[in-house]
């Protein structure tokens, strides 16, 4: 094999290696971020009775979930600034699936804007704090 081959073979694996570790402190330092006292904690038990009035914004999620660390400081930025007005709310999916299995949801992170116990808005995948904050003024104003 020629050294062409080694050289390039070298800086691909430097590259996938440094990829891994900036996923890696990313993940490290969202998992680092506290969570909101304001967030309201949800179970299969609790669920309907939370969203039954007014405005909620329940995200779905699990421990495991990398995305969903990367969302959860959003969630929790949100839950500081808009509480008074609106429900903010977690559910996680992996201990109260009946919940998330009658919504169906399938992928996570996902979060669903309910009004008066209806859905609303829907969102799968990570969404920044401005896309979420306008759905939610949005169905604050219906």
């Amino acid at each position: 094999m020629s050294i062409y081959f080694w050289i390039i073979f070298g800086v691909l694996f430097l590259v996938i290696v440094f990829s891994f570790y900036r996923r890696y402190k990313i993940v490290a330092a969202m998992s680092k971020v506290p969570v909101s006292d304001k967030l309201i904690i949800l179970t299969d038990a609790t669920f309907k009775k939370q969203i039954a009035k007014g405005v909620s914004l329940v995200d779905f999620w699990a421990e495991w979930c990398t995305p969903c660390k990367i969302q959860g400081p959003v969630v929790s930025e949100i839950a500081e600034e808009i509480s008074d007005k609106a429900k903010i709310c977690k559910l996680d999916v992996q201990h109260n699936r009946r919940i998330a299995t009658e919504l169906g949801i399938r992928n996570i992170p996902t979060i669903i804007i309910f009004s008066d116990g209806k859905p609303f808005k829907k969102f799968v995948g990570v969404k920044p704090k401005p896309v979420l904050m306008k759905a939610l003024k949005t169905a604050l104003k219906e």
